[in-house]
């Protein structure tokens, strides 16, 4: 992994965070995508340095296809190669469907799974190019088992799946993995909006009885960039201590 060069959306916080911060460890040079939140992303970059890493920041919007093309366009130049890319920027807007508006299905849409198409799009052309690379899409437990409430978060997380198994396929040949992370209840800022009462139910369900944390999928994600898994293409690993099966 030394030497190598990662693009991580939303790499600011949370997930994302614990994934260039595990990548870092390794010698990859992470860039940190941001869209609004400088500070937390400069935080990132700070422990990411205090622990011996490297990398930079890389703001842009996902939903921005231009916005994301020059962003690849950037660190070609800055570092000659792009090796690994995690599909991490997302957002979430729960609601039962007969009171989603349709802004908020567009936002969800937009970000979770146009977002994730763009910078697959960007990413393909320079890996096919260089004949390696590795892609890693966060979606969600909720896209396979469905949720109540999170009919659009679900369905813009599904498409993923989708997106992911198919440019599997297309881009094997050149010696290009994609794969996804499939996370569960993980500790996070968009976890933390939950109830205690939801979280209480949701714990009980769970087999290992707690939340996961950030580094549990940061785990997984780096599995799938290193070359331990050179043969593992279009596979969806679920990190969710069994709440899904």
């Amino acid at each position: 992994m030394e030497g190598k060069a990662a693009l991580i959306t939303g790499g600011s916080r949370g997930i994302g965070r614990a994934v260039a911060l595990q990548f870092a460890k390794a010698g990859v040079y992470v860039y940190v995508n941001y869209r609004q939140d400088k500070d937390a992303a400069e935080q990132t970059l700070r422990i990411v340095k205090s622990g011996g890493g490297d990398g930079a920041l890389c703001p842009f919007d996902v939903t921005d296809r231009s916005a994301v093309q020059k962003a690849v366009e950037t660190i070609l130049k800055d570092r000659g190669h792009l090796d690994i890319l995690v599909n991490n920027a997302g957002v979430t807007i729960n609601g039962l469907i007969m009171r989603t508006r349709a802004a908020d299905w567009a936002r969800l849409i937009d970000t979770n799974l146009n977002g994730a198409f763009n910078c697959c799009q960007a990413v393909s052309r320079p890996m096919i190019r260089q004949r390696g690379g590795r892609i890693i899409n966060v979606t969600s437990i909720v896209a396979e088992a469905g949720n109540a409430g999170q009919t659009a978060y679900a369905a813009s997380k599904a498409g993923i799946l989708g997106l992911t198994k198919s440019l599997a396929r297309e881009l094997g040949a050149k010696n290009i993995c994609v794969n996804a992370v499939s996370p569960g209840l993980i500790a996070t800022d968009m976890t933390s909006l939950l109830t205690k009462s939801d979280k209480e139910r949701l714990r009980a369900q769970i087999p290992l009885r707690r939340e996961g944390k950030p580094e549990d999928v940061a785990g997984a994600v780096f599995f799938l960039a290193s070359p331990q898994a050179d043969y593992i293409t279009g596979q969806v690993i679920r990190i969710n201590g069994g709440l899904y099966m």
